[in-house]
């Protein structure tokens, strides 16, 4: 017998040979068919950019079908279903925007079911099935650590558990810090017997750490302008909600450390600190001599209100002054701080502070004649240029869509539908009183914008980072005329 005989088949030979079978190749056949299914399910439903939208869609029809119910309704009957879409979308998208009042409304159900949809929506639906899945299990696999950094945008997987048992910290300290301040301040203040006053404290509470907007009260916190002790704690929570939970971890992990903090954590702070202090500013400047909003107030309850707006406007939704009776000025500068929001992964929303001075410190290092984008030390991506770029031309695209789709269900000036379309696809809330006098197929407009505007930012970043990839070639270059 000769040696090649003697020698085993290759693995390419074994392969071929049994190819040949056809009852194993029918077989191989029925089992790739059979997997299909499954893996179509694994790339479409556990795809970080597709479950986000998926869950919250979930959620919102849950909600939904909750304040339908005749029980949900202060008054006789049910709410009609699109009053019930539109609070439960506004709810869980942290908007605020309302078409009915809050307080007169919806019974102490529905105002519970309002409560824990801001709150689901604040937290991050994600982030809080994560959380359970902790709590149960103790570990998290990889497929939920992917999931969950997609929506806390943590900066790889080790920081993921980290940062989600942050924001549960973070959430039930500030939340009760400021229930208690509250309830204290209705109920000594305000004569508001105690049990009344500790619901209107933890729904308020709940309601300016989530940047939601919603109140108790029919005319917001219009009634507390001239109180310090509402005001500036209220403010205090609607700040470290918008920072953004990865910035929250990195202070918590190197505090006072400015040259170890990230470049994402230092435009963060800056960038809060200059929407803050120059909407304030701004707001007060135009407004001072108003006699509807700011004239007929001292000095000092001028400036509260001034900085009350000015951290309102950015995405919480409470509102002090009458939204109504602003100059048309200051309503352009709610524009801009409305469209800006708050931190990236926070309660707040907009195209968000590091996208926004991205594309500044990009537009100054062209300018400047400087082939890369600098800021503290460090270079830019060209890639996270993209996205930032990316989010805001779509986040403008929005805007400008639903404006014009809004202008075309109604006769309202353009000042205030475009104030309500920012404020609705930016999860804002505040609102020049037109909502309720919106016919149903624009406040259905303003539902879909508001969705965007919670879901989307995360959608749409994820799916980049994603979907990020190397080609093995490039075209040739060409240069199209700018400008």
């Amino acid at each position: 017998m000769m040696r090649s005989e003697l020698m085993p088949l290759s693995s390419h030979a074994l392969a071929c040979r049994r190819s040949r079978r056809p009852g194993r190749r029918a077989r191989d056949t029925i089992a790739r068919f059979r997997s299909r299914p499954n893996a179509l399910q694994q790339r479409g439903i556990r795809h970080p950019a597709r479950l986000v939208p998926l869950a919250f869609l979930a959620v919102i029809a849950i909600g939904t079908a909750l304040l339908s119910l005749p029980f949900a309704h202060a008054g006789p009957g049910s709410a009609p279903w699109v009053t019930a879409l539109f609070t439960a979308v506004s709810a869980i998208c942290v908007t605020g925007l309302t078409v009915v009042d809050t307080a007169t409304y919806w019974s102490a159900f529905g105002q519970v079911v309002i409560l824990v949809l801001f709150q689901l929506g604040g937290l991050g639906i994600m982030a809080g099935a994560t959380l359970l899945v902790l709590l149960v299990s103790k570990r998290l696999r990889l497929g939920t650590r992917l999931i969950a950094q997609a929506e806390t945008r943590s900066m790889d997987l080790v920081d993921v558990m980290a940062v989600v048992w942050l924001i549960l910290r973070v959430m039930l300290i500030v939340e009760a810090a400021l229930t208690v301040v509250l309830t204290l301040r209705f109920h000594f203040g305000y004569g508001q017997p105690f049990g009344t006053a500790l619901w209107n404290g933890l729904f308020h509470a709940v309601s300016a750490f989530n940047n939601a907007g919603f109140s108790t009260y029919s005319d917001s916190v219009m009634g507390f302008y001239d109180d310090a002790l509402v005001l500036v704690p209220m403010m205090i929570a609607v700040l470290v909600g918008g920072l953004g939970f990865p910035v929250l971890h990195e202070l918590r992990r190197e505090p006072w450390r400015w040259p170890r903090w990230s470049v994402h954590t230092k435009i963060t702070l800056l960038g809060t600190a200059f929407l803050f202090f120059g909407g304030a500013l701004a707001i007060g400047a135009y407004e001072w001599t108003n006699p509807q909003t700011l004239a007929p107030m001292g000095t000092g309850e001028r400036i509260l209100n001034a900085m009350f707006h000015s951290v309102s406007a950015r995405s919480s939704g409470f509102n002090t002054l009458d939204m109504g009776t602003l100059k048309s000025e200051t309503l352009a500068v709610n524009y801009v701080l409305m469209f800006i929001g708050g931190g990236s992964a926070s309660t707040a929303g907009g195209i968000r502070i590091t996208t926004f001075f991205l594309l500044g410190l990009v537009v100054w290092a062209e300018v400047r004649g400087r082939p890369d984008t600098f800021a503290f030390g460090r270079t830019i991506p060209a890639d996270v240029q993209r996205q930032a770029l990316t989010v805001a031309l779509l986040g403008v695209s929005v805007i400008a869509f639903g404006t014009l789709a809004l202008m075309s269900v109604t006769e309202l000036p353009l000042v205030v539908v475009v104030f309500e379309v920012i404020s609705a696809s930016a999860t804002v809330g505040l609102s020049t009183g037109i909502t309720g006098e919106l016919p149903p197929s624009g406040q259905l407009m303003l539902v879909v914008m508001m969705f965007i505007g919670r879901v989307g930012p995360v959608t749409v970043a994820t799916a980049l980072a994603l979907r990020g990839r190397n080609l093995p070639y490039r075209y040739p270059e060409e240069r199209p005329i700018v400008g």
